[in-house]
This record gives structure tokens, sequence and C-alpha cells, in this order.
């Protein structure tokens, strides 16, 4: 039975593969190159067949695809065209997922500081801020500025490195609470004196029932959204609301020209935390990427881009996602759930991207090599143009694959800390304080062009890189800059009515 069952299937194979040198020299390459053209315009995941010669089994001669037709094109230049496009499309990708959530969060601060006169008014300072620049000398209020941002400075580092600490120790029941409760003040306590501020600065009657129910709702959801699973936009925007509340927080309580200091102190500490070698946010990622364990939520905005592109052994979070690129996945080492996948009609290695160019029929060698673990099949030659497909039974395998991680598609994406997104918003609102829109948009820009530059560093250099010092630094030169010279000029225009 298995020399019958033998030569049966070496027939089929030589007939099968005898048929595709027959298509595929049959097929005019004017029409070949503008099915190529209208796949690629319409970059459409179509299901497509392939009549090629299968795999053989275990045992079985492996002289029989001699017959195959010669490779008409070259993967591997294709496979890499298509991996410079992805890392093109994708990486622009990045750069707007994170503009979007940067812009949103600036243009939260910069309406409440123009809407709410309660966050320009300096009234009470922070407990860290001893000096309160009250002296009518410049020189006076430098020092005390740079005196205040060294103390603010000392305390963000002291609490760094005891999160390093406790990070390294794994107690992590220790920096969930602590998370914890700082999520509560920022979602119960800061969020009712915002709503109340709002409420009063838009003559907005509301009584203490109603709004209970409303924070007492917002407060939880949040909670839950953040520290738990909830759904991914309503997560975002919920960071984004506690890194606007943080920053509004600090425009609030930071005295004049401390603001300021404290932009450029913590824009260099930024540097140094993450670039050198016992710096305590490098420690940070460093040991999270050993552990394989993912950055707390509290601290982190993912953009959750999906790859097309999986290094080997990474699940796969759909099916959808995979076929996204044409098939380029497989090419990249995507590793894809067990079953038989449908080929190209007109030869399995004229497609470029459906095989490895290898000529086995267009079957993979990532589905070769997983043996007695892949499904079989069997082709029974019973006429010239019609076949009988069997799967066999999947065998055990000594070594199982390991189970796919249902949460790995919230680990991918470039993720940005809401460090970050608070003195971005710091800066922006600080500027709008004055009420020159001039200087505001300035800043806004020169924040935007600083954290593309930080991505584009970020693809070169593909490690964890600061995005404080580049945004910050022409943030605050193109305040300066046009604070000092535009404005003068622009008003000097305005009040000899020259208009340009």
């Amino acid at each position: 039975m298995s020399d019958s069952s033998s030569d049966s299937e070496a027939s089929a194979t030589e007939h099968t593969a005898l048929m595709d040198g027959h298509i595929a020299e049959a097929r005019p390459d004017r029409e070949i190159a503008e099915r190529i053209a209208r796949k690629r315009k319409t970059k459409s995941d179509q299901t497509q067949r392939n009549y090629g010669s299968v795999e053989q089994r275990e045992g079985d001669s492996s002289g029989e695809n001699r017959d195959s037709p010669p490779s008409v094109s070259h993967p591997a230049v294709q496979v890499e065209s298509q991996v410079e496009e992805l890392e093109l499309k994708y990486g622009a990708r990045h750069v707007i997922k994170l503009f979007v959530p940067v812009t949103l969060c600036m243009l939260v601060v910069v309406a409440t500081i123009s809407s709410i006169n309660f966050y320009s008014v300096k009234d009470v300072y922070l407990a860290y801020t001893p000096f309160h620049e009250e002296s009518p000398y410049a020189v006076t209020k430098v020092w005390n500025a740079l005196a205040n941002s060294m103390i603010l400075l000392s305390v963000i580092a002291l609490m760094t490195v005891l999160l390093i600490v406790l990070y390294k120790k794994r107690c992590y029941r220790v920096i969930h609470g602590w998370l914890i409760l700082s999520s509560l003040m920022l979602l119960f306590l800061f969020s009712y004196l915002y709503i109340e501020e709002a409420l009063r600065a838009y003559n907005i009657p509301m009584d203490y029932i109603t709004l209970f129910f409303v924070m007492w709702n917002f407060g939880v959801m949040g909670m839950i959204v953040i520290h738990w699973k909830g759904p991914l936009r309503l997560q975002q925007a919920y960071l984004i609301f506690i890194a606007a509340l943080m920053a509004l927080v600090f425009i609030k309580y930071l005295p004049e020209w401390t603001t300021w200091a404290v932009l450029a102190v913590i824009s260099i500490w930024d540097l140094v935390a993450v670039l050198t070698p016992k710096g305590p946010l490098r420690i940070l990622v460093e040991t999270a990427q050993e552990r394989n364990e993912p950055i707390f939520p509290a601290l982190i905005y993912s953009s959750t881009v999906m790859y097309c592109m999986a290094t080997p052994g990474a699940a796969t979070g759909s099916a959808g996602g995979a076929g996204g690129a044409g098939g380029s996945g497989a090419a990249a080492g995507e590793q894809r759930p067990r079953e038989l996948r449908p080929l190209n009609p007109h030869g399995g290695r004229a497609g470029g991207s459906e095989g490895d160019g290898d000529g086995e029929g267009g079957f993979e060698g990532e589905w070769r090599a997983r043996g007695g673990a892949a499904r079989r099949l069997r082709v029974d030659s019973t006429a010239a143009a019609h076949y009988t497909t069997r799967l066999d039974p999947p065998r055990p395998h000594p070594h199982p694959p390991p189970p796919a991680l249902p949460d790995a598609d919230d680990e991918k994406g470039v993720k940005l800390g809401l460090g970050d997104f608070i003195f971005y918003s710091v800066l922006v609102g600080k500027a709008s304080s004055y009420g020159d829109w001039n200087t505001t948009l300035a800043c806004f820009v020169a924040i935007l062009i600083g954290l593309c530059l930080t991505l584009l560093l970020l693809a070169i250099f593909k490690k964890a890189l600061p995005a404080l010092p580049i945004s910050i630094t022409f943030g605050l030169i193109f305040y300066f800059a046009t604070r000092g010279v535009v404005k003068p000029f622009a008003d000097a225009l305005a009040a000899e009515q020259v208009f340009i």
C-alpha cells in the first residue's frame, strides 16, 4: 500500500509540476506585469490558489521536482524592497500616531489656560519651591529659579531611583500601589478642581449629587482602563488627560522663572538618565527588556501600531495582520497558525512574495521545518484536471511550541513617557499664558520638529532615546527668539501700519 501510494503521489507531483510550468510559459510577460502592477496598486489581500508540486512525505524520493519552472523573478530583491517600504510606511505611521496625542495634550492645556484664569494666578506654590521670586531684582530671581529647579530635580531623581530599586527587587505590589494612589489623586482630586473651575468659568450650574455621580464614573472608569484593561482609545484619552492635568498643576504652582529653569534642567536630566551607562531610566528599560516585561501602563503612552513584520517566534494577534503586506510577513519570519495557505496561481515562485524561492511548489521552508506537527497534503490523481485533497490529523510533537500570548499586540508600537507629554504641554501652556499667539505657535511647531527628529534618531540607532532634550531645546530657543525679536518687530510693523 505504501509503495502504490508513493507512486501515485510521485506521478501527481510530476503532472502538477509540468502543469505549473505550462501555465508559467503560456502567460505573456505583459499580462504578468499588468497583474503585478494592479496588485501593488490595489494592495488587496486576495486568497489565491496554486496548482504546483506538493511537499513529499518522509521516505519518498526527493528528486521529483526537477521539472519545476525556472524562477522568473528574484524573491530576495522583492522581499528587501517590501521591507524597506514597510519600514517607511510604519515609521511615518509612528510619527503621526505620536503627533496626534501630543497635539491634543497641548491643545487641552492651551485651551484651559486661555479660558480659565485659575491656572494663571500665582497665589500658592509647591512645597519643593521654597523661593517664590518676590524680589524685584533680576539676579535674585535667577538664583531663586536655579535653586528651586535643583531642589525639584533632586526630588525627581530621588523618586526615580526609588522606583528603580523597587523594580529591581521585584516589589511590584508597592509600585502598583504607588501608581494607583497617584492615579486616584489625579482622577478624583485634581479632576474635581478642574471641573469645578471650568463650571465656574463658563457659568454652568450643577448640583453636588450630579457632580459626585459624574466624578465617580469618570474616576472609576479611568482606574479600570489604566491599571487593568479597556478599549485602547479610552486608555489613551485618559493618559492624555492625566498628562494635561499635571502640566496645568506645574503651570499653576511653579514660580514664573522657575518654570523655564525646570524645563532646561529636566532636559539635561533626561539626557543623563537615558544615555549614561548607569542612568536610572536606562536601567529601567534594560531590566524590563531582560525580564520580557512591559513597563507600567500608567507611566507610558503606547501608539500600539500593528506590525506586519515580526521577530521569529513572536505571536501574531490576528490572521488579518499577517496578510496586510501581501505575504511579506512570511519572508520576514512571522509565525503563522497551522493551516494550508493558498498560493499564487501563476507559479509559486513567479509571484515573488508568496514563497522563499526554493522551488518547493510554493510551500515555505517554515512549513517543511515543522515536520510531523504540520498537516500533510496528499493529492490523488483521479483525472487530468481534478484533485482530491485530504488533511491528515496532526501528529504529537515532542517539543510543543509555546502558547501564543493574548496581549502580544499591546507591546508593539512606539512608546513615549507621560513625562514628555507633561513638559511639552508645560512649555506651550506657559507660552500661551502671556497672550501672544505667535510665541505659542512657534513653541508648538518647535516641539513637533524636535519630536520628529527624535523619532528619526530612534529609527537610526534603534534603542531607547530621551524625547525631551531636542524638543525642549528647540522650544526654548523659539520662545525667547519669538518673544524678544519677532514680537517687537511685529508690534512695530502694526504700529506703523505696515503689512507684509
